[in-house]
């Protein structure tokens, strides 16, 4: 299962979802981190994590994460 969301202080909110603390994610855990990516304004950062939850498929966010195969 992969969690995708966005944040501006990724340690306190991957602490918060391993804590129960949040929400939509709480006994659904122990989080890790897999891959990331970083943006200068938030709404950049809303727009990428839209489009991510858009596609709706597994093998391409695998694929995003174990970065091309060469």
């Amino acid at each position: 299962m992969f969690y995708i969301g966005s944040t501006n202080n990724l340690e306190r909110r991957i602490a918060e979802h391993n804590s129960n603390r949040s929400r939509y994610t709480k006994n659904k855990g122990p989080f890790e981190l897999s891959y990331k990516e970083e943006y200068n304004t938030n709404s950049e950062a809303k727009k990428r994590e839209y489009y991510l939850k858009s596609l709706k498929s597994k093998k391409v966010i695998e694929k995003l994460i174990n970065g091309p195969i060469v």
